[in-house]
């Protein structure tokens, strides 16, 4: 058909005629009733313009009668539409037809445009004919239904725009938020926007956002690559730069909405200010230079759109200031007639994508080789006698190397191999005459540059490493001086003041350092105190001193030899990283070190895919891939539990035992799902159950993994739960199993005996500073009890509903006596669970502000922290507006500088807290090629801090959702900073990508369980199968439980206290269509939108859905088996969209298969969860077709409720939360889960308690490392 209506569409009407007195158009426009003027001026020839009536109680229609919409592209293709109506005077505002001309057949309508909006509810429509033009009033009854539609289109662009003006940030899912809580206007006939109506309507809407950024001011970035509208793109495959002949269908925006004025100024220290300030400018230019260079090598247009093909305008800013139209040409701008989208939003993309898997780079271990170069021996010779010799050879203290003298200690620059590189430096630890010639050992100064820093180093500053080599003399360019810059006395208290901007005098020759530093885990550390002793002075070598002590350290010994028999020698204990083993202790195996004689139940595989009706179920043949989001199959096992029987070594031929080689005899312990009854036992059991076995086997002593605590739980004095709680590592066993007979029985008489001696035992060793796997908690819970830890004084900023304190307080390591949250729901919440913390709702800039201007409380008159008040601060800023890969330009850095990243720093810097730490998305450690990252080290390691990043991944510490984050932590001088805590879980291998690559140099965390872990993972099933059944949109706060926990993890979640209500189990109450889609996704692992059927459904509102028909060939995915089309848009043809092919109210929503292809087929969507899987990242907002839509409940017809999301945090259940359902969700979404912040507060605690530690050791002050200078 013409009107590209279907005759078998039931929807299609006809127009049922006009009156008889109907008149034709030119006829009916001299009627009286509508001329302006009398009969005796000449009629209408004198109007310069067409004359403008209204018409009301109208319809449109083609040549054969069919009522059409008028805004699908039939116009613009030349396709007659005319209309029908009683036309009325202009200044007639009465839409009845009383006084109306009726007329027919007007047109054919050349044009229709919108003039805006009437008291701004319903946009005001006009139709151009040859004759006049027409506003549109109301609808005939028969036209309406179409009508309404498009009213709805235009309303909902005016929503859309005027959302997005102001909230740049936004998601898709918040627009859908914002549409779907939005009342349509009186008149409207339908009583609530969809998602449906949005993608019906996004090709519309999209095109209203392009005419209102053409509006807008050029030095605006576009609304159009917002994240938002971006989604929406590709989401409804939207096609940009369509440009009407006439454009006079954009809506004119009457006046442009006042912007805020992007974020309030940073407040900041003087410090931090210097910093992002002066020092960045000349870095940005010359990157903006840089930037040019590239850029002039890349295309600034896609070249296909029509907005490409326009010519230049010749009238804009941009031309005129281009040469060809008279301009200076400087400003390189597009004429803005042709700023090409396809461009803007492709790059705005690719600035969002992170490459994880960039090659390792070898990081330069050693700098040269000790090559030989030929001595030049005139230039050196030797000062005074050798001070000592050792038969190889003579050591000196002093040398003269062109006529200038050194002595051991001091600093020099070396000259590299490449002479286009800067010199090395180093300090001399030794000199000496040998063999080889005149040597001296070089321990190394790493420059800036050479740190994860990069170019953001101070250009004088140099950092202790662990690398020294021996060198030829020769190679010594000349003496310089490097100064160590001890943190001063009152450091703490010198945070915000003026500071001096040079540590040192640049004058070519000197340097300072202030840190020690870590090249693979990107660690800056207070330097270390090692001492030389009085006879090795003359040849001490820090780096030396410690690689050996690492590498002591490392080697495995055995010790206490007990017997000697069968060719064996017997021992008590052996050690490895610091750690002790004795006979009777617990060792975790890497799951390949043993296996058991109960052959584990093959896992489930998945069932053999049947053949799919492919008519049915038009769209699985998109699921060709095996993996499934979200699914554990590939997760690893955990860590083998056995208990140390036998420690011994082979004696050899020489009758010696060979120590090199230390063998344990281990019994084996069972878990739960290593019985016959697999992994359903491990459902219900506690993750720490064992079962004895007397099954045994003999290990290499280089497996071991680490250390941990097996008891006998009948021999315990205290529960089960309190002696699991009390540490890490623990577990226990009530019974052993037998394999051979499949049966659990009581533990034998010398399984518990052990249990019972081993009490007292497997305490306070491994006290070696090398935190091995095991000792970092294991030593906090063996301290004494007088050791009572006063807790930190903490700040938390940016804290939203708490998930941060509230780890930190399980940890309890911490009290939050101050909270910092603008957004009032989550600020309410954190004080519904933190009643005695003060909570401030206000920008945290105008905070800061005050405090450091003298104030001691806020216009609320509540209490201010002070300078040293605070010990730890704590916090995860926003990054809107910088969070893209590429690099800053001068918008994105004076965001950056202005951002609340920076803040936080200026807190930091103020309250000089004796712990920081910064979390945010993992994608932080990315950012502008990594500059954010960078420059927030820079400015932490300038204040003084010792500081680190890492990735963490929350699944890895107790939850069943993959989360992964960025973490900076920092520590005062003086303070121990921490490490990062190892995995308590194992975890899907693929979601545990952690290291990351900075300038082409990988790092990773000190994390060493990588590929298992002492406990299994948690899952979805373990997460909320115990909550009971509710519907789409319930919506009752609290509930009762019915019934108990079912898993280890919901009897932790629900806590020890009994609570029989149940809060917060509502969900989202989503529109009639997607109920009816979520009630047809099936219940099998990764079903999605592909599974869905192809059919009409009744809904709940009482409409029926449509097929959803296919109509073109798709020239990727060819036809079906029985060769049906696959192609619903002509775009599957290669061709530019038809607006016309879009379809509505289908079950299988149109825009999914429209872009599938390029879109990895929209895996995910509309996905429901797994029971023995995880939770994709929980979302602030879930939604079917969001960025995360794999929100659909296991088996209920429903997305996620809060309290599942919640769970899958890990907050408590009686964690409260505040606000309507969406503020509900969004304060769970946006929280860091508490299981990961205890594991981070643990390792906090631990620094803590050592440094109590050493504090009560050395009861004297100790003596301050001297500034040292060498001359």
């Amino acid at each position: 058909m013409d009107c590209r209506q279907y005759l078998d569409d039931p929807d299609l009407k006809f127009f049922q005629g006009d009156p008889g007195d109907a008149l034709e158009e030119p006829e009916m426009l001299t009627d009286e009733r509508l001329s302006l003027f009398d009969a005796n001026e000449d009629g209408f020839e004198s109007y310069e313009d067409l004359p403008q009536h209204k018409v009301t109680s109208f319809s449109v229609y083609d040549k054969r009668g069919h009522l059409c919409p008028f805004d699908t592209g039939l116009i613009e293709r030349n396709i007659e539409l005319y209309f029908s109506g009683a036309v009325k005077p202009i200044y007639d505002d009465n839409p009845c037809l009383d006084g109306g001309v009726r007329a027919k057949k007007l047109g054919p309508i050349n044009a229709w445009w919108i003039t805006g909006f009437d008291g701004g509810e319903k946009a005001l429509i006009g139709f151009s004919t040859a004759f006049a033009d027409y506003i549109l009033m109301e609808p005939s009854e028969e036209y309406a239904p179409i009508f309404a539609l498009m009213q709805e289109k235009i309303y909902m662009s005016k929503i859309v725009v005027e959302f997005l003006q102001n909230n740049r940030d936004v998601s898709y899912e918040d627009l859908l938020n914002k549409i779907e809580t939005t009342v349509p206007p009186a008149g409207l006939n339908f009583n609530r926007f969809t998602e449906d109506s949005l993608l019906r309507h996004a090709q519309f809407v999209v095109e209203q956002v392009e005419s209102y950024d053409e509006a807008g001011d050029s030095d605006e970035p576009p609304v159009l690559i917002t994240p938002c509208m971006r989604d929406l793109i590709k989401l409804a495959g939207v096609t940009l730069g369509k440009r009407r002949a006439v454009r006079r269908q954009a809506i004119r925006h009457p006046t442009k909405i006042d912007k805020d004025k992007g974020p309030t100024k940073a407040t900041t220290t003087k410090l931090v200010y210097h910093i992002f300030d002066t020092f960045f400018s000349e870095q940005i230019e010359k990157d903006e230079r840089e930037d040019d260079k590239e850029n002039a090598m890349k295309r600034r247009r896609c070249g296909v759109c029509e907005v490409c093909q326009q010519p230049e305008c010749g009238k804009c800013k941009a031309c005129q200031n281009m040469v060809k139209f008279g301009g200076s040409g400087r400003s390189k701008q597009a004429c803005l007639q042709r700023r090409c989208p396809n461009l803007a939003v492709r790059e705005a993309d690719e600035d969002e994508e992170v490459d994880d898997n960039i090659p390792e780079m070898p990081s330069p271990k050693k700098m040269l080789q000790g090559r030989k170069k030929k001595q030049n021996k005139s230039r050196i010779s030797w000062v005074g006698e050798p001070i000592k010799s050792d038969g190889k050879k003579d050591y000196y203290q002093r040398v003269c190397i062109d006529s200038e003298t050194l002595e051991v200690g001091d600093c020099v620059s070396v000259s590299p191999d490449d002479p286009t590189k800067p010199l090395y430096l180093a300090r001399v630890t030794a000199m000496w005459e040998d063999s080889s010639g005149q040597m001296f050992h070089a321990h190394w100064f790493c420059p800036g540059s050479d740190t994860v820093l990069g170019a953001t180093s101070d250009p004088l500053e140099l950092f202790l490493v662990d690398e020294c080599e021996d060198m030829q003399l020769s190679y010594i360019h000349g003496k310089v001086k490097v100064i160590y810059k001890a943190p001063s006395e009152n450091w703490s208290m010198e945070g915000g003041l003026d500071m001096e901007i040079k540590m040192v005098e640049d004058d070519g020759r000197t340097y300072f350092y202030q840190m020690w530093y870590d090249q693979e885990y990107a660690r800056f550390e207070s330097p270390p105190k090692t001492q030389p002793a009085e006879d090795n002075k003359y040849k001490f070598c820090m780096s030396c001193t410690r690689l050996d002590e690492v590498r002591q350290k490392e080697i495995p010994k055995v010790a206490e030899p007990l017997e000697e028999g069968d060719g064996k020698m017997f021992y008590g204990v052996a050690t490895k990283n610091g750690v002790q083993y004795r006979v009777g202790d617990g060792v975790y195996l890497l799951p390949d070190a043993f296996s058991f004689s109960m052959k584990p139940a093959s896992p489930a595989k998945r069932p053999k895919k049947e053949a799919v009706d492919e008519e049915l179920y038009p769209e699985h043949y998109r699921k060709y891939s095996e993996y499934i989001k979200g699914s554990n199959l590939d997760a690893p096992d955990p860590y083998r539990v056995g208990r140390i029987k036998e420690i011994f070594c082979n004696i050899r031929s020489n009758g010696k035992p060979n120590e090199a080689d230390i063998k344990l005899r281990i019994c084996k312990f069972y878990r739960p799902e290593n019985t016959h009854k697999s992994v359903k036992a491990s459902y219900h059991a506690d993750i720490n159950l064992l079962y004895w076995s007397d099954e045994e086997t003999t290990v290499d002593f280089r497996a071991v993994q680490g250390r941990c605590t097996v008891v006998y739980g009948e021999d315990l004095t205290e529960s089960i739960q309190d002696y699991s709680a009390g540490g890490l590592d623990r577990f226990y066993f009530l019974e052993a199993y037998n394999a051979k007979t499949k049966s659990f029985e009581d533990p034998p008489n010398h399984a518990r005996s052990s249990g019972n001696k081993g009490k007292g035992k497997g305490k306070g060793k491994g006290k070696g500073k090398g935190k091995s796997s095991s000792s970092s908690c294991e030593q906090s819970e063996q301290e004494p009890a007088e050791l009572k830890l006063p807790k930190l004084r903490t700040l938390d900023v940016f804290s939203g509903c708490g998930g941060l304190s509230e780890g930190f307080h399980q940890a309890g390591v911490s009290e939050t006596l101050w909270a910092i949250e603008m957004w009032e729901p989550a600020a309410q919440a954190f004080r519904l669970n933190n009643p005695s913390t003060t909570v401030f709702t206000e920008d945290c800039n105008v905070l800061l502000k005050l405090v450091m201007s003298g104030e001691k409380t806020n216009s609320l008159g509540q209490k201010l922290p002070q300078k040293g008040d605070v010990e730890m601060l704590c916090g995860g800023p926003p990054c809107q507006g910088f969070s893209g890969m590429n690099r800053f330009n001068s918008r994105t850095y004076s965001k950056f500088k202005n951002s609340l990243v920076v803040s936080f720093l200026s807190y930091c810097d103020y309250y000089r807290p004796r712990f920081f730490l910064l979390e945010n998305v993992r994608n932080f450690v990315s950012f502008k090629r990594s500059m954010v990252l960078k420059l927030t080290l820079r400015c932490l390691v300038r204040m003084g801090y010792q500081c680190t990043f890492g990735v963490l991944q929350a699944g890895q510490y107790g939850v069943a959702q993959t989360r992964r984050r960025a973490i900076v932590l920092a520590a005062a001088p003086g303070e121990k900073l921490p490490m990062f805590p190892e995995p308590l879980h194992v975890f899907a291998p693929r979601a545990c990508q952690l290291s990351v690559v900075v300038d082409d140099k990988k790092f990773v965390s000190n994390i060493t369980r990588t590929y298992s872990g002492p406990f299994r993972t948690i899952t979805v099933r373990d997460t909320m199968s115990d909550l009971p059944e509710i519907r789409n949109g319930a919506s009752a706060l609290e509930i009762s439980y019915n019934g108990e926990p079912q898993s280890w993890f919901q009897r932790q979640i629900r806590g020890s206290q009994y609570q029989p209500i149940l809060r917060d189990h509502i969900c989202k109450d989503m529109s009639a269509l997607v109920a009816a889609r979520m009630r047809h996704i099936p219940l099998a692992p990764g079903s999605d939108w592909r599974d869905l059927p192809n059919i009409e459904v009744r809904l709940s509102d009482g409409t029926t859905t449509r097929k959803l028909r296919y109509t073109h060939h798709e020239k990727k995915n060819g036809r079906s088996s029985s060769g049906a089309l696959r192609g619903v848009c002509c775009c599957a043809e290669g061709k530019p969209c038809d607006p016309a092919d879009r379809q509505f109210n289908t079950l299988i929503p149109w825009c999914l298969p429209h872009t599938g292809n390029r879109h990895n087929h929209w895996a995910g969507l509309y996905g429901r969860l797994e029971w023995d899987g995880f939770f994709s990242t929980t979302v602030t907002n879930p939604e079917p077709m969001g960025k995360q839509g794999r929100v659909l409940h296991p088996e209920q017809h429903r997305v996620v409720s809060v309290r599942e999301c919640a769970r899958s945090q890990g907050f408590p259940d009686t964690y409260r939360l505040f606000g309507n359902i969406l503020d509900k969700h969004r304060q769970v979404g946006n929280a860091v889960p508490p299981p990961l912040a205890k594991a981070i507060g643990l390792e906090i605690k631990w620094c803590v308690l050592a440094k109590l530690k050493e504090d009560m050791a050395e009861p004297s002050a100790p003596e301050k490392m001297e500034t040292m200078e060498t001359d």
